[in-house]
């Protein structure tokens, strides 16, 4: 049994349940409160704070865990990272008060005191930056240390830097950037569990890859199908039908990038593509 450690509560919770549920992996428990849920098959769920899924991956209390890259990076564990999931995106930034004349790291004067709730990280990132600071460890509420005067400056998570902007606070420079990511620890596991493990992120990268792309179908003119290969390359280029009693016409079929799919329905309207349409795709296996 593989023991994937998931986070208990908010938008990675919601997050990671539905890239599961869409690798046929459901989330199956008695209970909204309960602690361990079936995945199917091989798999099981265990819920527990994001900020302690590193501890139970590297201890092995779990074969695998998704995560912030930020809370995997301020654990300093022996872990890896198995898969970018691409949600979750965010920053961890240097902020100081708007009316403060720090404008970069270099304005930033020796023993200023930093609230975080990454001393690690922000130790690492000062020592790199060759600037000498005060940690000042806090447990949340980061953006009022320095209207309190706990703090000269603060290093802290943002999304769109709009709650910084609201706490009069200016971003300063970026330390990382940070997605949630399927993590393992480094350290070699029995020939079973790196086998599920293994299959387990085969089967979360092609339900990813697929979100990113759309299938395409659509009655084109032969004549113009060097233009429709252009225009759909596919993953080895389009598959090409005959289609019956279709004279002229052909069928083409291919996977196509869902962020550009409108402009490719122009395109092909724009050769003579007729009965043009475009599903979602499942799983993509590369």
């Amino acid at each position: 049994m593989l023991r994937i450690a998931i986070p208990n509560k908010g938008r990675l919770n919601d997050d990671a349940r539905a890239l599961l549920a869409d690798a046929g992996l459901e989330v199956r428990s008695s209970s909204e409160r309960a602690l361990v849920a079936s995945l199917g098959g091989e798999f099981e769920a265990i819920f527990v704070r994001a900020q302690d899924i590193p501890e139970f991956v590297a201890d092995g209390a779990a074969d695998a865990g998704i995560t912030g890259w930020d809370l995997v990076s301020e654990s300093q564990r022996p872990l890896e990272s198995r898969l970018d999931l691409a949600f979750g995106r965010c920053r961890l930034v240097v902020a100081a008060r708007e009316e403060s004349s720090i404008r970069s790291i270099a304005d930033i004067p020796d023993q200023s005191r930093v609230a975080t709730v990454f001393p690690r990280l922000t130790a690492d990132y000062f020592a790199r930056a060759g600037k000498q600071v005060v940690l000042v460890p806090v447990s949340g509420a980061v953006e009022i240390a320095p209207h309190l005067g706990i703090a000269d400056i603060i290093l802290d998570l943002t999304s769109t830097g709009s709650t910084l902007r609201v706490n009069g606070l200016r971003e300063v420079a970026t330390v990382l950037e940070s997605t949630a990511h399927l993590i393992a620890a480094t350290a070699p596991r029995d020939e079973g569990r790196t086998q599920a493990l293994d299959e387990l992120t085969a089967a979360l990268k092609s339900v990813l890859a697929a979100r990113e792309r759309r299938y395409v179908m659509a009655n084109v003119p032969r004549a113009r199908l060097e233009e429709v290969k252009r225009i759909l390359p596919g993953i080895s280029g389009p598959t090409v039908i005959d289609v019956m009693n279709g004279g002229s016409m052909v069928a083409v079929h291919a996977v196509s990038p869902a962020a550009t799919i409108y402009r490719t329905i122009n395109q092909l309207k724009a050769v003579g593509g007729e009965g043009i349409l475009v599903t979602r795709i499942e799983r993509l296996m590369a």
